[in-house]
C-alpha cells in the first residue's frame, strides 16, 4: 500500500478516513530533523553547509514509516501547504534515504490540500508533483539566519549582560516594540484640556446632546480650551445666548464587510473578541484544520476560491434571504508575495454548518470557528445602508456654535450576522441615534439634564472615552457647570499610547513586515517564555532584563534590530522562495556584517557596557527629582551616586557607594524614595519597609559597617500570580504584621520522631516542613490560609504530616478528598460523591463533575438533586452518559471447554 505522511495523528487520522484501506497513513509529529545546538552547525566557513540531526522523539517516528516502506515502493508526502510543511516533506526524504529506505525503484512524490475534505484530499492525490526547492531553499535560510544569530549573539549578551536569556532575529525586533512602546509611554508630559457639551430639547419633547465647535466666532482646536477659567467662560456664552438649528443634513452612507481573515487577522480579531493568546488562536485553528473544518490557517491570502465564494452566497440566501446577497460576489485582492502564502483565505470547508451543527466539545475551537464561518459569510453579504446626520446650532451673532451627530442603520446587511472588533474607539456620535429636529427651529435648553446625567455617571467614572483623539482615554478629574444645568464642561488630560496587547502587536509587526504569518505565535511566545515581556489583563508589559537587552542591542547591533532592514530581509527571503536569489548569497552576505560586529563586542568589558547603557537609559533610570536635586545622588547615603547594575535577574539601580551602601530599587521609576519606609522598632531594631530589585520586602535593623553578617528579612505573602495577598499589600503594612511575618520560619515543634516541624511562607503560600532522621529529604505540606502559618499546632501539624507520608501523592493535582458518599446512581449505575474541590465542593458520577449552585451545603444535596446537576452538566459538555449496567443474570456466563490431559513423558 502506497505510505502518505503527514505531520500530525489527528490529521492521519482524519485522511485515512478519506483515502480507506488501500494506504497506509502515518505521522511525522512534525519535523523529524534539526540543527543540533552546538557551534558548526552551520558551517560558515564551508558554503554554509548545515548539520542535521533526527530528534530523540523523531527517530521512531521515522522508523515507523520506514518499516512501511518495506512493503510498498510508493512515498507520499502531503505535509502543509507552506515553507514549514515543504521543509517537512524535504527533511523526510533526507532521513529516509540516508538510513536506506527511500531506494532507486522508490517514487516519492509531494502533495498538497488547502483543505482537509474528501474532495480536496482525493483531488491533491491526482495531482502529484516534485518537492518545491526554492520553498525549501527559503526555509533554509531561516533557519541558518536565525541559528547564526542566535548562536553567535545570544553568548555575547550572557557574557556581557549576567541574567539575559538568547536573542532571536525577529524576536529581538518585536521586543523591541515594546520597549520602545513602555518608554514612550513614561517620557509622556500629559497635557490639559476642556469640552463643553450641552443638552437640549425639540419643541416635540425628546432631547439631544450637542458639542461645542465654535467659539468668538472661531472654530475650536482641542486645545483651544486649556484651563477652567477657557472652560468657565465658553460654559457662560453657551448659557447666556439663544440658539437655533441652523441646518440638518441627512446623508446616506453605507458600510461594507472586512475582508475573510488571514492569519494576522484572525490572531487579532481572536484576542479583540475573546482574549485569545496568538498561541491559543493558532492551536485551536491547527485543530480546526485537521477536523477537516476549516481551510489551512497559515496564509496571508484573502481571496476565495471561486466554488467557495458560491457556496457561501447560497448560504447567505437560505438563512437570510435574497436581499442579504448583493449583485455580484466580492472579490478580494490577495496580498500573498510568494508560494507560502498563495493559499485562500481562512474560511470554512461547508458554509452550511454553523458551530451549533458541527458539536464541537472544546470552547476555543467552538468560539473560533463560529467566527470564522461568520467573518466568511459576513464577506460575502450585501452592504450595511445607513443615514447620518449633522446637526448645526448656532447662536444669531455667530459667535457660538454646537454640533450634534448621530446614525441611523436603513438596512443592516452583513451587520445582521458579524460586525469587526475595534482596537480603537468609535468616533463621538458615530453610534448615537438622534430624533427629529427641524432646520429653523430653536434649540432650547434642557434644564437639569446635563447636572443629572453628571451626578449619575461623570463624577464615579474613572474614565470616558477621548473623541477627539480615538485609542487615547482620559481622566475627568474636574468639571465646570452652568446655572441651568444643561451645559457641561469637563476637564480631560491626554493620555500615552496604549500599551500593546497580542492583537495590536501582530497588526503592527504585519505593517512594518516583520516576520510571517506562520511566525507571529511563535514569537510572541518565545519573548514571554524568555521572561523578557510579561502579559497582564492582555496588555504587554516589557520586563527589566528585556529592556537591558533592547538597549545593548540598539547600542552595539542597531543594524540588526532595525525595522527596515529586518523587513527587507524578509523581502529578500521571499525572493529566495519565489526562486530569484540565491540563498547562500544572502547567508554570505549576512555573515560578512554580522560576524564583524559581533567581533567588535568581544573585547568590551561588562563595565563598559553598563555604562553606555546607563547613559542611554539615563532619562528612564533618573528622572527630574520634585525637590531639584541631583536624581543620581543616593536619596539613601546622601553620597554615593546611583548606576545601573545587572544581575541573574535583570537589571536594577544600586548605589556606587557599596558595600557601606546597600541601596538598591529597579530600574523602572525612581520609586524607592517614597517606598523605603520606616514601620517602626520592635526589641530595640528598626523594622523597615524596602523595595528590591525582586519587589517589596522587610528588614529587621541594618547591616552593621564591616559586618558580613545580613540583617533578617521577609518578602510580603503573594499569590500564585505574584500578586500581594489582600491586606499583606505595601500599603496596609503595619509594624505588628512586619514582625509577625519577620518570626518565619516559625519552630512549631519537636516531632515524635524527631526533628523540628517548621512553619513557612514560600513561592506557592504557606506551608510547614519536617526530616525525620531516617529521611533522605525533608516533607512539605501547603497549607490553605495565611493565617495557619501563625497558628498551627503541633497536634493538627503531626497529623498533616503523618497523612502526606501515607499518600505522597497527595499534594498539587492530587486526589480530591470526598465529603459525602449519596449512593449508586438510580439508573445508570455507579457511586455519586460530594467532593471537595479547589473552587468549592461539587459532585461526582463517573467523568462528570458538577459545582454545586452558589449556597448550596453539601450537607443539603439529595440524590434527586445530585442526579439533576449531572444531566444538566452533562448535557452543557455534550458527554454521553454511560449505558445502564446489565445483570450477570440475565445472561449466563459460557462455560470453558474442558482443559485436555497432559501426555505423559
Amino acid at each position: 500500500m502506497p505510505v502518505v505522511v503527514v505531520e500530525s495523528p489527528a490529521k492521519a487520522k482524519t485522511i485515512n478516513k478519506y483515502l480507506g484501506p488501500d494506504y497506509t497513513v502515518l505521522a511525522s509529529y512534525g519535523h523529524v530533523r534539526d540543527l543540533p545546538p552546538k557551534d558548526g552547525s552551520v558551517d560558515t566557513e564551508h558554503d554554509f553547509e548545515m548539520k542535521w540531526e533526527v530528534g530523540n522523539d523523531s527517530r521512531k517516528h521515522v522508523a515507523a514509516i520506514a518499516e512501511a516502506l518495506k512493503n510498498d515502493d510508493t512515498l507520499i508526502l502531503a505535509t502543509d501547504p507552506d515553507r514549514e510543511g515543504e521543509a517537512i516533506s524535504w527533511h523526510l526524504k533526507e532521513a529516509l534515504t540516508k538510513r536506506r529506505s527511500i531506494k532507486k525503484t522508490t517514487h516519492v512524490s509531494r502533495v498538497t490540500f488547502n483543505a482537509i475534505t474528501k474532495k480536496a484530499v482525493t483531488e491533491a492525490m491526482q495531482n502529484p508533483r516534485d518537492i518545491d526547492v526554492p520553498l525549501v531553499d527559503a526555509y533554509l535560510a531561516r533557519r541558518a539566519l536565525d541559528y547564526l544569530v542566535g548562536f553567535n549573539l545570544s553568548p555575547v549578551l550572557w557574557r556581557k549582560l549576567p541574567g539575559a536569556r538568547s536573542a532571536g532575529r525577529v524576536q529581538s525586533v518585536c521586543l523591541r516594540l515594546i520597549v520602545e512602546r513602555e518608554m514612550e509611554i513614561e517620557a509622556f508630559k500629559p497635557r490639559e484640556y476642556w469640552q463643553v457639551k450641552a443638552q437640549f430639547t425639540t419643541p416635540r419633547g425628546p432631547t439631544y446632546e450637542a458639542r461645542l465647535t465654535t467659539l468668538a466666532g472661531k472654530k475650536l482646536d482641542k486645545f483651544d480650551l486649556a484651563n477652567a477659567t477657557d472652560a468657565e467662560m465658553a460654559v457662560s456664552a453657551v448659557e447666556k445666548r439663544p440658539l437655533t438649528v441652523t441646518s440638518v443634513e441627512a446623508k446616506p452612507a453605507s458600510r461594507n464587510p472586512s475582508a475573510p481573515f488571514m492569519t494576522s487577522t484572525l490572531q487579532q480579531e481572536a484576542s479583540r473578541k475573546f482574549g485569545m493568546g496568538a498561541r491559543q488562536c493558532m492551536n485551536a485553528a491547527q485543530r480546526l484544520y485537521e477536523a477537516g473544518h476549516i481551510t489551512y490557517m497559515r496564509t496571508d491570502g484573502i481571496d476565495m476560491a471561486p466554488e467557495a465564494v458560491q457556496a457561501a452566497r447560497d448560504a447567505i440566501k437560505d438563512r437570510y434571504g435574497a436581499d442579504y446577497v448583493p449583485s455580484s460576489p466580492r472579490i478580494y485582492k490577495n496580498k500573498a508575495k510568494n508560494a507560502q502564502e498563495a493559499h485562500e483565505c481562512i474560511r470554512p470547508t461547508d458554509m452550511t454548518k454553523d458551530a451549533s451543527m458541527l458539536k464541537l466539545s472544546e470552547d476555543d475551537q467552538r468560539k473560533l470557528y463560529d467566527l470564522i464561518w461568520k467573518r466568511t459569510l459576513a464577506a460575502q453579504m450585501e452592504g450595511a445602508r445607513l443615514e447620518r446626520t449633522t446637526v448645526e446650532i448656532g447662536s444669531e451673532d455667530g459667535q457660538v456654535g454646537l454640533r450634534a451627530t448621530g446614525q441611523v442603520v436603513t438596512f443592516d446587511g452583513f451587520l445582521k450576522v458579524y460586525e469587526e472588533g475595534r482596537d480603537e474607539p468609535v468616533e463621538d456620535g458615530d453610534e448615537n441615534r438622534l430624533p427629529q429636529i427641524m432646520q429653523g427651529e430653536p434649540a432650547k435648553f434642557s434644564a437639569g439634564a446635563m447636572q443629572q446625567a453628571y451626578d449619575k455617571a461623570g463624577e464615579k467614572a474613572d474614565s470616558v472615552v477621548d473623541t477627539d483623539a480615538p485609542g487615547k482615554m482620559q481622566k475627568t478629574s474636574a468639571a465646570v457647570l452652568a446655572a441651568n444645568g444643561a451645559v457641561l464642561a469637563l476637564q480631560s488630560h491626554t493620555q500615552p499610547p496604549p500599551r500593546y496587547t497580542e492583537a495590536t502587536l501582530v497588526k503592527k509587526m504585519e505593517e512594518l513586515g516583520i516576520g510571517r504569518p506562520s511566525t507571529y505565535a511563535s514569537v510572541i511566545t518565545t519573548i514571554q517564555d524568555r521572561e523578557y515581556v510579561r502579559k497582564e489583563q492582555n496588555r504587554l508589559f516589557p520586563e527589566d532584563k528585556g529592556r537591558i537587552v533592547t538597549i545593548f542591542l540598539l547600542n552595539f547591533f542597531k543594524r540588526y534590530v532595525e525595522y527596515d532592514f529586518t523587513a527587507a530581509l524578509e523581502d529578500e527571503l521571499d525572493q529566495v522562495s519565489a526562486g530569484a536569489e540565491d540563498y547562500k548569497e544572502l547567508l554570505a552576505k549576512f555573515w560578512r556584517d554580522f560576524s564583524a560586529a559581533i567581533a567588535e563586542t568581544s573585547d568590551l568589558r561588562i563595565a563598559q557596557v553598563l555604562d553606555v547603557l546607563d547613559d542611554a537609559l539615563a532619562p528612564q533610570l533618573y528622572p527630574p527629582r520634585e525637590d531639584g536635586t541631583d536624581p543620581r545622588v543616593c536619596p539613601k547615603c546622601g553620597l554615593g551616586q546611583l548606576h545601573l547594575k545587572t544581575s541573574r535577574d535583570g537589571g536594577f539601580v544600586g548605589c556606587g557607594n557599596y558595600p557601606e551602601c546597600t541601596y538598591t530599587r529597579p530600574i523602572t521609576g525612581e520609586g524607592a524614595d517614597g517606598e523605603e519606609r520606616l514601620l517602626g522598632t520592635d526589641d530595640g531594631d528598626e523594622i523597615w519597609l524596602k523595595t528590591g530589585r525582586y519587589g517589596p520586602y522587610l528588614q529587621r535593623g541594618e547591616t552593621e559597617p564591616g559586618s558580613k553578617k545580613k540583617p533578617k528579612r521577609a518578602n510580603l505573602p503573594k499569590d500564585r500570580y505574584k500578586k500581594p495577598l489582600p491586606g499583606w499589600a505595601p500599603d496596609d503594612m503595619t509594624l505588628e504584621k512586619a514582625v509577625t511575618l519577620l518570626t518565619l520560619p516559625r519552630t512549631v515543634g519537636t516531632h515524635p520522631d524527631g526533628g523540628d516541624i517548621k512553619a513557612a511562607l514560600g513561592p506557592f503560600g504557606p506551608y510547614i516542613m519536617h526530616q525525620r532522621p531516617d529521611e533522605e529529604k525533608p516533607v512539605y505540606v501547603n497549607l490553605k490560609e495565611l493565617i495557619e502559618v501563625f497558628e498551627i499546632g503541633m497536634n493538627h501539624s503531626v497529623e498533616l504530616l503523618a497523612e502526606k507520608r501515607a499518600n505522597p501523592g497527595r499534594g498539587r493535582g492530587a486526589a480530591a478528598k470526598a465529603l459525602r458518599d449519596l449512593g449508586e446512581h438510580p439508573q445508570d449505575g455507579g457511586p455519586i460523591q460530594i467532593m471537595e474541590g479547589k473552587y468549592g465542593p461539587y459532585v461526582k458520577w463517573q467523568k462528570v463533575n458538577a459545582t454545586l449552585p452558589k449556597g448550596v451545603e453539601p450537607a443539603d444535596v439529595t440524590i434527586d438533586a445530585a442526579v439533576k446537576l449531572i444531566e444538566e452538566k452533562a448535557g452543557k459538555s455534550g458527554k454521553k452518559k454511560a449505558a445502564p449496567k446489565k445483570s450477570a443474570a440475565k445472561k449466563p456466563a459460557a462455560k470453558k471447554p474442558a482443559a485436555k490431559p497432559k501426555a505423559k513423558k
